[in-house]
């Protein structure tokens, strides 16, 4: 189609969230309601048409991008980037054991439900959605430094495409260790979709920020005797 700028997968991924927030939206039988009605009915018409006016603005075009290439992960240049970083009262090779094993990541990560460990690589994650849906994904290990560095990405079958490391760094002054995570997500029909998710609370640059505060305030309490474990701090 002429003028086309949303890739099919997308499209669909639009016709089928626009049509559920707008149905919520009618649902609610409010102005906010009538509100979201009408963002569901502007995602429902970018899926049917294909045309994004966001993506013409900003020149981005997801229409001739292959299937294949979206289900390994965030195709370079593309997603929403979220990067934050905390200073943690404990060792870079503590840490790195901790957050290697990523069943532990649903204890100090709110917006995660599970991780499931499947082998030396890979993972299966769940996390929680906007609207009370939620999104799981496949994930394997790509870099690895030992004491370092780990990084990852979503594989096929992901609903979210996404990839993130966590970099573990020595402060200065016997302060413990300077951790930061980086993550790059493309959620579903895009900036939009984004944008959308943002309205029920589900951002992650803001997740990540207070999480990551939670657990260096939850490693401090555990080192001053406070608290004996993840669990009971939570």
């Amino acid at each position: 189609m002429e003028n086309t700028n949303v890739s099919n997968p997308e499209r669909w991924i639009s016709v089928i969230g626009g049509t559920a927030l707008a149905a919520y939206g009618l649902a609610r039988r409010s102005i906010p309601g009538v509100l979201l009605a009408g963002i569901g009915g502007i995602l429902a018409w970018r899926g049917a048409t294909g045309r994004c006016p966001l993506y013409g603005a900003l020149g981005i075009s997801t229409a001739d991008e292959k299937d294949e290439d979206r289900n390994v992960s965030v195709s370079y240049g593309r997603g929403i980037r979220v990067e934050e970083s905390v200073t943690v009262n404990s060792s870079p090779e503590e840490l790195y054991h901790f957050w290697r094993n990523f069943e532990n990541l649903p204890r100090i990560m709110s917006h995660l439900q599970s991780v499931k460990v499947l082998d030396d690589k890979r993972s299966h994650w769940v996390a929680k959605g906007p609207i009370g849906t939620d999104a799981e994904w496949d994930a394997e290990i790509i870099n690895e430094i030992p004491n370092e560095l780990i990084g990852w990405r979503s594989v096929d079958g992901a609903n979210v495409h996404n990839a993130g490391s966590v970099h573990f760094t020595r402060s200065g002054g016997n302060r413990g260790t300077d951790v930061k995570v980086v993550l790059r997500y493309d959620p579903p029909a895009g900036a939009l979709g984004a944008a959308i998710a943002k309205l029920f609370g589900e951002d992650p640059a803001r997740q990540v920020q207070e999480d990551l505060r939670a657990f260096a305030l939850k490693y401090s309490d555990r080192e001053r005797g406070r608290g004996t474990s993840f669990e009971e701090a939570r």
